[in-house]
């Protein structure tokens, strides 16, 4: 069992940058891959993010390469996403999944466990 609880999100303006924190509670967190995704009003959740156990292997949504940095601290048990040059429509809830297994996918449902989420608004 893992519990996740994202933190940093707020309300930034159209080019600012934030960096939001997923702190893994539980066992053997270093043996989870973990992603970002991210859900906006009336929409499905989408990919943003993914980092394997180990950090080899990193997978971004198209839509944020460049702009983006995933990472994590499997001593802090905490993984990260460093958001640069925030857009408005990337205004959603952010959330943090983990993966048993390490295996990065871009598939919401091969996630075992999620966070609550953290609210990321960005104005024009």
């Amino acid at each position: 069992q893992v519990q996740l609880v994202e933190s940093g999100g707020g309300l930034v303006q159209a080019g600012g940058s934030l960096r939001l924190a997923c702190a893994a509670s539980g066992r053997s967190f270093s043996s989870y891959a973990m992603g970002w995704f991210r859900q906006a009003p009336g929409k499905e959740r989408e990919f943003v993010a993914a980092i394997s156990r180990n950090s080899g292997t990193i997978s971004y949504a198209d839509s944020v390469k460049g702009r983006f940095t995933i990472s994590r601290d499997n001593a802090k048990n905490t993984v990260y996403l460093q958001m640069n040059s925030l857009k408005p429509e990337e205004t959603a809830v952010y959330y943090c999944g983990a993966r048993a297994g390490g295996i990065v996918t871009r598939n919401l449902v091969a996630y075992d466990y999620w966070g609550q989420g953290t609210q990321v608004t960005v104005s024009s």
